[in-house]
């Protein structure tokens, strides 16, 4: 079985940056792609960037220029760097890994980003 725990996250005023930390554990041959994801109140989670096991990236477009998405194959973790925040960023953000074995995809428990104007 594999967990994924999450870090950061919090209450950061606009224009301020925050960082997301995402660790995998359990059994794990590898893993393929890594991915954060948001979700504010009353609307539906969606992709806010993706890194590939090749290091390829993909952000929304809401994003792009102001997150950094990275990882660290040796240590199975996530990270997502928040720049230039915005109240719009507030939301639960969620990581989510491909794991070897497959088994389905795997989620962290999710973390508060609040953004105060």
């Amino acid at each position: 079985q594999v967990q994924l725990v999450q870090s950061g996250g919090g209450l950061v005023q606009a224009g301020g940056s925050l960082r997301l930390s995402c660790a995998a554990s359990g059994r794990i041959f590898g893993i393929d792609d890594m991915k954060w994801y948001r979700q504010a109140p009353g609307q539906q989670r969606e992709l806010v960037a993706g890194i590939t096991s090749g290091g390829s990236t993909n952000y929304a477009d809401s994003v792009k220029g102001r997150f950094i998405i990275s990882r660290d194959s040796a240590k199975n973790t996530v990270y997502l760097q928040m720049n230039s925040l915005k109240p719009e960023d507030t939301a639960v953000y969620y990581c989510r890994m491909t794991v070897i074995p497959f088994n389905g995809d795997s989620w962290g428990q999710g973390t508060q980003v609040t953004v105060s104007s």
